[in-house]
């Protein structure tokens, strides 16, 4: 019964929901004046409360938020979308955003789009980003919705290889990869205007984030152009575009990020920000001008991923409760180690969500800020404008914190503010680039910090490694090799009546016999001992061997008991993890 919800919206946008409702005959005043004493008494949401009483349902209060914010209504049922308008909103675009075109209005540039739910406005930012039109929406009815999806994408299978073929027959883009820098401006937003370019960028992005890619690259080379996506930390390459259209590609990304199109001579730095699937994702672009083209490198944030929680990150039961009495002491530094891309990051933002509490004043300093996290004040770094660490921690002590991040000590002023933080109370978060926990005391008395400081301060040191999971859904039973164990350190022996596992590979995980990594971790915690021995200068070696009398487990076993649990393959672990011998 389409007719049903037809409207005049001029007499419903903007006002009162309680006022749209009546307007649309769906409940009556003294109705909605008895949910308001409720709400006057209780709070929340007016809609829910009503449909809490019974007087109206979910459909009706999607309908009626739509028309207060101005959507009309349009029966899909019965609408006609030409071809031409399907091939401009893509069929994954479409799905994922679950909209389908109504109209396109040329000479304004204006897409209109039906969607089924009120509170999808986040689509129409999104598609305006995606897509350069200016995007109106319509609100129809769910059912509705699902049969056009399915009347006009249903066949619609284009992939990234069949635009790439239409990309290479076209004549707009012919010749453009030696024009290098005689490219003029119109010339270029002419190109990262076009149809094809567009949808094509779409595409790549809307598959990375589907496929959690952490990393896109668009790099272009003498004789080629690729593409390529980093997942769970492994690149892996796709069907390469012809080299003509990097500058249109490079382009089309600049113009989704706010970037200047005309300047292909220095770096640039930019944000995309989209709602994926009902998920905040950001995309942090970086431009870089190299002898054969721009190459662009996008990372991909995913914004859920912020609200983590210690359990999540890959804690094993005895180390996540040390780690937790270390982050809970009053005050001391503690140190997050490992190489880039290791995951400090994330360890780092799940042990600050647990300490995030209102009578708590947590600062940040960080190069650059990856993730906005509510109740934190977070800093940029911008060593251009002499944006330092050490001054922005040196500012932090005017401004009454009580716990402060560093995102990394990189000389020994900062280390000094540090310290310096740490002895008034404070608890100072950082991290270091170091193979491993121990290494880290080395580190810090190689830029310069006195042993008696370090001891004072540090509280403890935690270092990570990621692995990549075994995929879940193709994970079998095998029998490693014996040279396999000898990479371990391992004799058969030593390893008998132990279950070994491996993914065979398949369509989920795309046939790696992975899917999503998880956390090696080691914690060194300070006592006097140890202390004394960094007070004596005494070796890594020695620091390890003291760490590990006192219970430390190594990165090593740590990815020992990770294979043992199934979770992860031999290969991994050496990959990532060294053998440490413990020294006498």
């Amino acid at each position: 019964m389409p007719s049903a919800w037809d409207y005049d919206v001029v007499q419903l946008k903007g006002r009162p929901i309680g006022r749209v409702l009546v307007k649309m005959g769906k409940i009556t005043k003294d109705k909605v004046q008895g949910a308001m004493e409720i709400q006057r008494q209780k709070g929340g949401p007016l809609g829910q409360i009503l449909i809490g009483l019974g007087h109206i349902d979910e459909v009706t209060l999607n309908f009626a938020l739509a028309f207060q914010a101005g959507m009309q209504y349009v029966d899909m049922d019965k609408a006609t979308v030409s071809d031409e308008l399907i091939k401009m909103v893509p069929a994954q675009m479409a799905n994922t955003y679950k909209i389908v075109p109504v109209s396109y209005d040329d000479g304004t540039r204006e897409l209109t789009v039906a969607m089924a739910s009120s509170d999808n406005f986040r689509a129409v930012d999104d598609l305006r980003t995606l897509m350069s039109f200016e995007v109106r929406a319509k609100i129809t009815e769910p059912a509705q919705l699902e049969r056009a999806l399915a009347k006009y994408y249903a066949n619609d299978t284009e992939s990234i290889g069949e635009l790439i073929n239409e990309l290479v027959e076209s004549e707009q883009f012919t010749g453009m990869d030696n024009r290098g820098a005689s490219i003029d401006l119109d010339t270029l937003q002419e190109m990262a205007q076009s149809n094809p370019i567009r949808r094509l960028v779409n595409m790549v992005l809307l598959q990375a984030i589907r496929d959690r890619a952490s990393d896109v690259h668009f790099e272009p080379f003498q004789d080629e152009f690729k593409m390529r996506y980093r997942i769970d930390g492994v690149l892996y390459e796709m069907i390469p575009p012809p080299k003509s259209i990097a500058v249109a590609i490079a382009s089309r990304i600049k113009v989704m990020a706010n970037l200047d199109i005309a300047e292909r001579r220095m770096p640039q730095d930019g944000r995309i920000e989209l709602v994926v699937n009902g998920q905040p994702v950001d995309l942090r672009v970086a431009v870089l001008p190299t002898m054969h083209g721009e190459s662009v490198v996008m990372r991909v944030l995913d914004r859920s991923n912020t609200k983590m929680d210690l359990a999540r990150v890959g804690f094993r039961d005895d180390d996540l409760l040390v780690f937790e009495q270390l982050i809970n002491r009053p005050n001391g530094i503690i140190i997050v180690t490992g190489p880039t891309g290791s995951g400090k990051t994330s360890t780092l933002y799940a042990a600050l969500s647990r300490l995030n509490t209102p009578d708590v004043k947590i600062l940040t300093a960080e190069d650059p800020v990856e993730y906005d996290l509510d109740g934190l004040i977070q800093c940029q770094i911008n060593t251009d404008i002499g944006m330092t660490f050490a001054r922005a921690l040196r500012s932090f002590l005017r401004q009454d914190p009580d716990i402060i991040l560093v995102g990394e000590i990189r000389d020994l002023e900062t280390a000094k503010i540090a310290v310096e933080s740490a002895l008034t109370g404070h608890i100072v978060f950082t991290t270091l680039h170091t193979n491993d926990a121990p290494s880290s005391v080395a580190r810090l008395l190689d830029l310069g910090l006195e042993p008696f400081l370090i001891t004072a301060t540090m509280e403890g040191v935690v270092a990570q490694r990621l692995v990549r999971r075994i995929c879940t859904r193709c994970k079998e039973e095998f029998t490693p090799t014996e040279e396999m164990l000898m990479e371990l350190q391992l004799k058969p022996e030593d390893v008998s009546g132990r279950v070994f596992y491996k993914g065979a590979g398949c369509e989920f995980c795309r046939g790696t016999g992975y899917s999503g990594r998880t956390a090696l971790f080691e914690i060194m915690v300070l006592d006097d001992e140890m202390r004394q021995l960094i007070q004596d200068r005494s070796s890594t070696n020695a620091l390890r061997s003291a760490a590990r009398r006192r219970g430390m487990r190594t990165l090593r076993e740590g990815g020992l008991l990770a294979i043992f649990d199934g979770v992860t393959t031999i290969e991994e672990v050496v990959a990532q993890t060294i053998f440490e011998e413990a020294a006498e």
